[in-house]
C-alpha cells in the first residue's frame, strides 16, 4: 500500500537565476539544507492555484510510481530579494513571501526529446493516464516538461493541471469530461498499456489517499479573493473532483485510446 510522503519545509537562502523559459518565472534557488531547487512562486501569474495543481500532481505521480524530483515547501521570509536588481523579479519575490514550492534541481539534466530518447510502454502509459486524469494541457512535443537525468526519465511541472479551478463553479461537469487535448501528448504513441494503467491507478488511488493528498494543501493557499468559501470547503471540492474523475475514468481513457488510433 502506498504511503503518503511527508513534504519537508525549507528556508530559501539565495536566489540564483530565473528560468525564463517558464511562463511563471520559476527560478533556481538555494535553501538552508544546502540543496538547490527549482522554485515555483505563489506570486506568479496563476498564483497559488498553479502551486495546488503542482502539489496534487506530484503526489499522484509518486503514487503511480512515476519518477519525479523531491518536492518541498519553500519559505520566503519577509525582505527576501530586496537586493535583486531586476525590478520584475523583485516584485515577484515580494509577492511570494510565505510558502512556495520547490522541486529538487537535477543538475546537468537534459530536456526530454522524443526524437532522441525512447520511453517504455508502462511508464509512457502512466504519464499519459496521469495527464488525462489531471487535465494537464502542457506535455506536448513543443514543451515536454520531462527531463533525462542519469539515463532515466523524470517528470516535472504539473502546474497547468486541474484547470477547472480557474472557473471553479462547473467542477462536477469538468470532472466527467473526456480530455480531448490528450491527442497532442508527446508520449501518446508509446502509451500502449492505458487499460492496464487505469486498473492499476484505480487500485492505488483510494478515497483515503485522495483525501490525504488534498489535506496537504496549505491553509493560506485556499484564501482566494474571487471565491467566498472556507478553506476546508475548497479542499472538499478538490477531493470530490478527483474522486468523481476517477469514477468516470472510462471517459478520458476512451478519448486517449481513440486518439492513439
Amino acid at each position: 500500500m502506498y504511503t503518503l510522503p511527508t513534504i519537508r519545509i525549507v528556508e530559501v537562502l539565495r536566489y540564483i537565476a530565473p528560468l525564463r523559459e517558464g511562463g511563471s518565472l520559476p527560478a533556481i534557488a538555494e535553501a538552508d539544507d544546502e540543496f538547490k531547487y527549482v522554485l515555483k512562486f505563489r506570486g506568479a501569474g496563476q498564483g497559488v492555484k498553479a502551486l495546488i495543481a503542482e502539489l496534487i500532481g506530484w503526489h499522484i505521480a509518486k503514487a503511480l510510481e512515476i519518477p519525479i524530483p523531491e518536492l518541498v515547501f519553500a519559505n520566503l521570509e519577509e525582505g527576501f530579494g530586496r537586493a535583486e536588481p531586476d525590478e520584475e523579479i523583485q516584485d515577484l519575490l515580494k509577492a511570494s513571501r510565505g510558502l512556495n514550492l520547490g522541486l529538487h534541481f537535477l543538475s546537468q539534466a537534459l530536456t526530454f526529446d522524443p526524437a532522441i530518447f525512447t520511453v517504455d510502454a508502462t511508464l509512457a502509459s502512466k504519464i499519459v493516464w496521469l495527464d488525462a486524469f489531471l487535465m494537464n494541457v502542457d506535455r506536448t512535443s513543443r514543451n515536454t516538461n520531462m527531463l533525462i537525468w542519469r539515463k532515466e526519465l523524470w517528470l516535472i511541472d504539473n502546474g497547468a493541471s486541474l484547470y477547472f479551478h480557474h472557473t471553479w463553479d462547473n467542477w462536477k461537469e469538468q470532472s466527467e469530461k473526456p480530455f480531448i487535448q490528450i491527442k497532442d501528448h508527446v508520449l501518446l504513441p508509446e502509451a500502449t498499456e492505458l487499460v492496464a494503467t487505469n486498473t492499476f491507478a484505480k487500485q492505488v488511488l483510494t478515497d483515503d489517499l485522495l483525501r490525504a493528498i488534498t489535506n496537504t494543501i496549505p491553509e493560506d493557499w485556499l484564501q482566494w479573493p474571487d471565491v467566498d468559501a472556507p478553506a476546508q470547503d475548497l479542499r472538499d471540492i478538490y477531493f470530490q473532483f478527483l474522486q468523481n474523475r476517477l469514477i468516470h475514468s472510462d471517459n478520458f481513457l476512451k478519448a486517449a485510446t481513440d486518439a492513439r488510433k
